[in-house]
């Protein structure tokens, strides 16, 4: 199931698919950049505006409880002022009014006598009348008194030292008359105007200040978040009325485009794939082309197909004389490829000097013979022979294994030209071979194509293919020179070639040839088989991997090469058909 997924995000996507993809993305991006743009201008202007109203009802409530005050400052100015305290006003019935003289005790004036009238005058007697006046005439400040809050007016009496207190009781009802909104006293009172947001509402507290400005009680009232709701819903309305608009936009782009793009596109495709299945250059013919650029586009197709089939006729009518010499050229660059070893290997045979190694041993013989050496001199002399013996027993091993390798290279080369004379004008035939056997013969010969040591790793189990087995020895022993070469460019006197073999799959075996020589850069993979096309400037020639191609394609393969660029290597991949008794035998044993 893992494996199934890989492949499937693997494959390739159709242009719809990728405009839909492209599309769909784009609407949910731009619904979101439209949503937090819409929330960030809408929600914090209608948060400014509440704050406004909030700060505008708090600014109202500091007002109306200081105007409550002033009038018990006024009525205390009147008092303050009037000849007799005996006048009956009905608008005062609700005021406590009190005589003080400095250093006695508040004298009731006016008002009934009881809880409310002592606690005040308990309250009084804790001022300094002459330090809160100050230079004034006349001051308000609230008192506290026992459990309600009294708003006082202080004045100077018109005559003598005296001082004229006019106290009136401060209720939710007098100040929700003057604010305008149900208003509450409460004892506890905060230093400053405090705001506490709810869901719906807002509990605003507005301290009432004392004598001393430290709070006494607090008022309190709840503002309705009206605004920010109504932001909300106007912010919920605009995003859904934004996001229809976008996706509609969408739907109409996305017919828009199947239907002047993606439409136009199929039928180009469809003649493609009638043209690959019939092999016929067929010109293109759409009489529904409503676009100018897709006019042009067919325009240009017909022109690329009446030249390609030019190039076919002449193609064919060259293709004979081109083939016969480039398969000559080819099998002579294949029998170089294997007689290059042999070079290798008389060249090993020619350079080694045995004639001093043999005067040693003669002299060393001939000193054993005679009866006066002392034996610690035998012994050493004895070793010494029997030390160069075994050397030359491996020396002659070596030679003899050289000559295997030889005999391997010659017997390749005698094939190359058999089967070139064998199949000068006819198809390869193809046959069940072991690649791995194949790799194996070819790594052993590659190993003395250059003067460098070169480590190679091979699979040690066999995989059968359907190929011609003298072609393919062929391809993969021009494969394994060239990377040998690319070895040997590196400057480097060692190197290693890795052999891979995959599993089956669909009925196709692929071999992947990995080197750690020159490389080259990417862009010259599509040039690399081009005859007459070399990566290196010295060499001269370009035909192996033409030919190594052309081959595989006659055998029903593939031939491919990457590297992620210089100084990292290469990969030849070669794709065949795999025998399919050997499939039916590892289904089994799966």
């Amino acid at each position: 199931m893992i494996r199934r997924w890989k492949e499937t995000r693997q494959r390739p996507r159709s242009l719809r698919d990728i405009m839909v993809s492209i599309l769909t993305l784009t609407g949910i991006g731009g619904a979101l950049a439209l949503a937090v743009l819409l929330t960030l201008v809408i929600s914090p202007g209608f948060a400014e505006l509440e704050d406004r109203a909030t700060e505008g009802y708090c600014a109202r409530a500091v007002t109306t409880v200081a105007e409550f005050s002033a009038m018990t400052e006024v009525m205390a100015r009147e008092q303050s002022k009037a000849a007799s305290d005996s006048a009956d006003d009905r608008s005062m019935a609700d005021l406590l009014i009190y005589r003080m003289a400095p250093g006695d005790k508040p004298v009731l004036r006016r008002g009934r006598p009881g809880g409310a009238s002592a606690a005040v005058a308990r309250a009084l007697e804790r001022l300094d009348a002459a330090r809160l006046l100050g230079t004034a005439d006349s001051t308000h400040f609230y008192v506290s008194a026992g459990h309600q809050v009294m708003a006082i007016g202080l004045a100077r009496a018109a005559e003598g030292d005296d001082y004229v207190a006019v106290a009136r009781r401060l209720t939710g009802r007098h100040l929700s008359h003057l604010f305008g909104r149900r208003v509450t006293i409460s004892p506890m009172a905060p230093a400053d105007t405090t705001m506490r947001r709810r869901a719906q509402l807002i509990d605003v507290a507005v301290p009432i200040a004392g004598p001393d400005a430290r709070p006494v009680a607090a008022a309190r009232f709840q503002v309705s978040r009206e605004v920010v709701l109504l932001g909300r819903r106007v912010l919920l309305l605009a995003a859904a009325a934004s996001i229809l608009l976008l996706v509609l936009l969408l739907l109409m782009l996305r017919r828009a485009l199947g239907r002047f793009v993606l439409a136009p596109l199929d039928r180009v495709e469809r003649h493609m794939q009638r043209v690959q299945a019939s092999g016929a250059l067929l010109p293109f013919e759409d009489d529904q082309g409503r676009c100018e650029e897709f006019g042009s586009l067919g325009r240009s197709f017909n022109a690329m197909l009446s030249q390609l089939k030019d190039l076919r006729e002449r193609n064919e009518i060259q293709s004979f004389a081109l083939g016969r010499s480039e398969s000559a050229v080819a099998v002579l660059h294949n029998v170089r490829n294997a007689l290059a070893p042999l070079a290798t290997i008389l060249s090993h045979g020619i350079g080694r000097d045995d004639m001093a190694r043999r005067e040693l041993v003669d002299r060393a013989l001939a000193e054993l013979a005679r009866g006066d050496v002392p034996p610690e001199r035998r012994t050493k002399l004895v070793a010494f022979v029997a030390t160069a013996f075994e050397a030359e027993a491996i020396a002659r091993d070596e030679v003899r294994r050289q000559l295997e390798v030889g005999r391997d290279a010659m017997r390749q080369t005698l094939e190359i030209i058999g089967a070139q004379q064998a199949r000068a004008h006819e198809r390869p035939p193809r046959e069940r071979c072991d690649i791995s056997d194949i790799v194996v013969r070819n790594a052993t010969i590659a190993r003395y194509a250059q003067a460098v040591s070169v480590g190679f790793t091979f699979p040690a189990h066999p995989a059968y293919v359907v190929a011609n087995r003298v072609i393919l020895s062929q391809v993969i022993g021009n494969l394994f020179s060239n990377a040998v070469e690319a070895i040997v460019a590196t400057g480097r006197d060692h190197g290693s070639i890795t052999v891979d073999l995959a599993s089956p799959v669909e009925g196709r075996l692929t071999v992947r040839i990995i080197d750690d020589g020159e490389g080259f850069e990417p862009s010259q993979a599509t040039r690399l088989f081009q005859p007459g096309y070399s990566t290196r400037t010295e060499k001269s020639g370009g035909l192996g991997l033409h030919w190594c191609a052309n081959s595989m394609a006659v055998m029903g393969g593939t031939l491919e090469l990457r590297s992620a660029g210089r100084d990292t290597g290469a990969v030849a991949i070669l794709t065949l058909d795999a025998d399919s008794e050997q499939d039916h035998q590892i289904e089994l044993a799966a």
